[in-house]
């Protein structure tokens, strides 16, 4: 008899005997009711952000005047299709503003430069479908585990500007994003309805285009495609959301 044929037979008689033995293991994982079928969580962000310099010095740079804010706003809504389930959207819109009129660099005697005149202004929207799954913490009706699965899509346009007069250079530039993420959190009732969530992205997969055009003459472009698989501290998120 081949020997193939005879270490074939041994190999699935050893996998029958292990099915045979082995016993069911239960973890007592508990999949109680955490956020009931039928209601509704409503949740929004806001957030400003303003900068501004008058001949300030730091380390190399020098009289910098300038000044610069970031605006963004963000509501979104979500519906339990099922005990613990919910699917939802989410649309926000961020804005970036910076102005520098003069900025000094000077890294030694014989290398220095100076930047005025330049100014910096875009804004984005983003469209997201959401699925939410929660699972309560042992019999707790207050804290809870989640998990989000996302997806975004986001569409904006930009300027940048440098010089004045005739030696005014000016670039647009319209810019695409698709985002897919993953992002688990926790979520604590403080009253009957509201709630204080925190998050942390996992993983996700990002993939951007940005297309050009300089002095409407010149046309560029740029593409950027990214992955990731770990934990981003930057990317904890701590907010409220409402339940009704």
């Amino acid at each position: 008899m081949n020997k193939h044929y005879i270490l074939a037979l041994l190999l699935l008689m050893s996998l029958e005997l292990r099915a045979q033995n082995k016993k069911d293991f239960d973890r007592g994982i508990q999949t109680g009711v955490f956020i009931p079928k039928g209601q509704w969580m409503v949740e929004g962000s806001v957030s400003y952000s303003e900068v501004s310099a008058s001949d300030y010095k730091f380390l190399v740079l020098r009289n910098i005047d300038a000044k610069a804010y970031t605006f963004s706003l963000g509501p979104s809504a979500c519906y339990f299709i099922r005990n613990n389930v919910g699917i939802g959207a989410r649309f926000s819109y961020s804005r970036d503003y910076v102005d520098i009129g003069n900025l000094d660099i000077n890294l030694n005697e014989d290398l220095s430069f100076t930047i005025d005149d330049a100014a910096l202004t875009q804004h984005m929207f983003y469209g997201t479908g959401f699925i939410r799954t929660y699972m309560s913490i042992g019999d707790s009706k207050i804290f809870g585990l989640f998990s989000e699965a996302r997806v975004t899509f986001g569409a904006g346009q930009g300027k940048t500007s440098s010089g004045s007069g005739e030696s005014l250079d000016q670039v647009y530039q319209s810019m695409k994003r698709l985002q897919v993420g993953f992002s688990p959190g926790m979520a604590a009732f403080i009253t009957n309805n509201a709630a204080v969530e925190v998050s942390v992205g996992v993983m996700g997969f990002d993939s951007q285009w940005i297309d050009q055009d300089h002095n409407k003459v010149i046309t560029g472009s740029y593409r950027s495609t990214s992955a990731k698989f770990k934990i981003d501290l930057f990317s904890i998120n701590l907010g409220m959301s409402y339940y009704f």
